[in-house]
């Protein structure tokens, strides 16, 4: 016999108190903290709970008896629903206030290490159409909101493309308007969307494993580029002519589109670092300015989704590492090259180190089209080739700047930075939690000597935090 569900309580008039992880408010009852999603402080709620632990809960909110003052109104029809954008209900003022916070807690909490005064979070000019890059998934299985499921609203097509839902690998909420990006992205996206539906493309079933349009990427760029990768799963002769009819429909109507690329993806997985991408129309990259330097970026090329955020980022990282022109600097997780070929005209050489062979070639070409000549630039895994015989190769580092993925740096490179001693480091993260962590694995030896947030993504609880320590 199946065993009866708990109900789970309402909780009534609380109000929310703070900003937590993850875009949630907090509201604490007695030793209760309870998280809530969409919601301010300042709020008034009736909330009912969906998980209970013994010492905190999830909720959501079913009532507003009173809206905070400090609440903003969403400009986005989609949320509450999409999963990004969470803290659209928060004055921008506010959400950077919460994220100097955020990372001052973590550092201290986690890292435990002793800091300065921080220096004040660097916001956003652009708070909307912000982003370079855009990913979009394709599903036989639309998204039915709870509204759309109240009102019993019935749906010819069930097609959807635009983003997956949070706990819902398989399923894809349709977006008609994204402010992220300029509004290209809405004009391709739509386009695609309604071709599909007039010439019956089928669209992907994650389960199956079937369906031709499975993904779109649109990157855009300060020099006026535009580019647009479609990932298919094309399975059978039919379905190739479909996708080079898609592809040609693509370059006819856009001829803004610089670079019109594809690739066939018939793994488990939207990951395509493994697979060959065709050039249909225009280039295999494009390229973005930066303080008068031109990187190339390839559509599997890392490269900061903020381009104006990411000079500001960039500069602090640079004024952090103090060059005089006499630095052998080391640059790890080095990606296209950006930080590297950014600070080498203040350094004697640098050299960078990423796991991603295309990254890496993309690197050597914007050290060469910008006649850059004192880079070198390492392909592989970060943790095996940074090690003891590497540093005695190509010298110690007088400047260490690193900026790994969420996850931070494997205990491997953190080993081999404190023996190569370098005087100063320089690290950038887009994790204050794993940030905090490395920072007291490296504070034996080495003190934090500033730090200063970066906002790069708008109306989200990330943040990019720069930290400048000396060796003691």
């Amino acid at each position: 016999m199946a065993r009866k569900r708990k109900e789970l309580p309402i909780l009534e008039n609380i109000t929310i108190t703070d900003v937590a992880a993850e875009g949630k408010a907090l509201a604490r009852i007695e030793d209760l903290v309870v998280f809530v999603p969409y919601a301010v402080p300042g709020d008034v709620v009736d909330l009912q709970v969906k998980k209970k632990k013994h010492h905190y809960c999830e909720a959501e909110v079913i009532r507003f008896h009173q809206y905070s003052e400090k609440r903003a109104t969403p400009f986005c029809q989609h949320f509450g629903v999409c999963g990004g954008c969470k803290w659209q209900c928060l004055p921008y003022e506010e959400q950077i206030k919460y994220k100097q916070k955020q990372v001052y807690d973590n550092l201290t909490r986690i890292g435990k290490v002793s800091l300065p005064e921080m220096l004040p979070i660097l916001g956003s000019v652009k708070t909307e159409a912000y982003r370079n890059k855009l990913e979009f998934g394709f599903s036989n299985k639309r998204w039915i909101t709870p509204e759309e499921i109240k009102n019993g609203t019935q749906f010819e097509n069930m097609n959807a493309v635009g983003f997956h839902t949070s706990g819902s690998f398989d399923k894809i909420l349709p977006i008609e308007k994204c402010w992220l990006m300029d509004d290209i992205n809405n004009k391709i996206r739509n386009a695609i969307r309604d071709y599909g539906y007039k010439k019956g493309l089928s669209f992907h079933d994650q389960r199956e494993h079937a369906g031709l349009l499975r993904n779109m990427m649109i990157r855009n760029s300060n020099t006026g580029e535009l580019m647009v990768l479609m990932q298919f799963c094309i399975t059978n002769p039919t379905e190739q002519t479909q996708a080079l009819e898609l592809m040609q429909y693509l370059g006819d109507t856009f001829p803004e589109i610089t670079s019109l690329l594809y690739v066939n993806n018939l793994k488990y997985n939207d990951t395509i670092g493994d697979l060959d991408v065709i050039t249909f129309k225009g280039n295999d990259h494009i390229f973005l300015e930066m303080e008068g330097l031109k990187f190339k970026v390839g559509p599997k090329s890392f490269y900061q989704t903020n381009t104006d955020q990411a000079y500001e980022l960039y500069k602090v990282a640079r004024d952090f590492a103090g060059l005089t022109g006499n630095e052998l600097v080391y640059d790890l997780y080095t990606g296209t090259g950006t930080i590297a070929n950014f600070v080498s005209r203040k350094a004697k050489q640098v050299i960078g180190i990423e796991y991603v062979p295309e990254a890496i070639e993309d690197a050597r070409v914007n050290s060469e089209i910008n006649g850059i000549t004192n880079t070198l630039f390492f392909a592989g895994d970060m943790k095996d080739i940074l090690n003891k015989d590497f540093i005695e190769e190509y010298g110690r580092p007088d400047i260490i700047i690193t900026d790994p993925p969420r996850a931070g740096m494997h205990q491997d490179v953190i080993n081999t930075i404190l023996f190569a001693e370098p005087k100063r480091i320089v690290y950038v993260s887009c994790n204050p939690a794993t940030q905090a962590r490395d920072l007291a694995a490296l504070d034996e030896k080495y003190k934090v000597c500033a730090v200063r947030p970066v906002d790069m993504f708008p109306h989200t609880q990330h943040v990019e935090n720069v930290v400048m320590l000396e060796k003691r």
